[in-house]
């Protein structure tokens, strides 16, 4: 367990609101002295304006002092499917996927105009192979001594190095209706909420940046209760 984490929640192409949080993560980090990690949760892209920009700067060094560890998350996972397959009735495309391509200076209209094959030639010629390598390798959980990383949640009486991918990306009423697992804090995003949620057995983080323009990060230590620090657009109504 480092001296301190900072989980951030679901990003969803929200560029502007990442990085004032990352202003205010590295400001807060500067009090607590020894080993600091910054875990962001998944779902860097879709839904927000600029998914692109979102992934540019997780491929930029981390702020200073602190060690990046991102996970993946269910629109990261629908993305690649896509890349693999860009088939014009992909649910990918009804879920924020238009305005990540949007993003990549894609022309929607276009790419779902030509054939297949003409469509890969065409998102390969717009987004880059560090984008696509990033998604690709991210890890589904982490954990640390008590505490479970994930972006949706994990299946209950399931140890976590068996826990079922789709479950891990996108579990919510059986994982969040569930009794807690004692010693195991889960913290996830996912489900969105007005505020971050604190319950029994877990911190959920999502507070639907796009929809809200509040981004939020929980600090976790070991000696003090959790911290929540958020990032707000002003623009967007509470």
């Amino acid at each position: 367990m480092p001296a301190a984490i900072y989980a951030v929640g679901d990003v969803h192409g929200c560029l502007a609101l990442l990085n004032l949080l990352h202003t205010h993560i590295l400001a807060d980090s500067t009090d607590t002295p020894g080993e600091k990690w910054i875990v962001y949760l998944g779902d860097y892209i879709d839904r927000g304006q600029d998914s692109a920009g979102v992934l540019d700067a997780l491929l930029l060094p981390p702020p200073s002092g602190l060690r990046r560890i991102a996970l993946a998350g269910n629109h990261e996972i629908m993305m690649l499917e896509f890349l693999e397959r860009p088939t014009r009735n992909s649910t990918w495309l009804q879920n924020g996927g238009t305005e990540t391509l949007s993003s990549y200076g894609l022309d929607v209209k276009r790419l779902l105009s030509v054939s297949e094959r003409e469509r890969g030639a065409y998102l390969s010629s717009h987004i880059p192979n560090e984008h696509v390598d990033f998604m690709r390798e991210l890890p589904l959980t982490l954990s640390v001594p008590g505490m479970v990383f994930v972006h949706a949640g994990l299946r209950p009486g399931i140890a976590v190095d068996a826990q079922n991918e789709n479950d891990l990306l996108w579990i919510r009423d059986d994982f969040l209706q569930a009794a807690p697992t004692e010693g195991r804090l889960v913290v996830h995003g996912h489900t969105p909420s007005a505020e971050p949620v604190v319950a029994p057995g877990r911190i959920g983080v999502d507070t639907g940046a796009f929809a809200t323009g509040v981004l939020t990060a929980v600090k976790l230590t070991s000696t003090k209760p959790p911290q929540f620090i958020t990032s707000t657009d002003a623009a967007l109504p509470l």
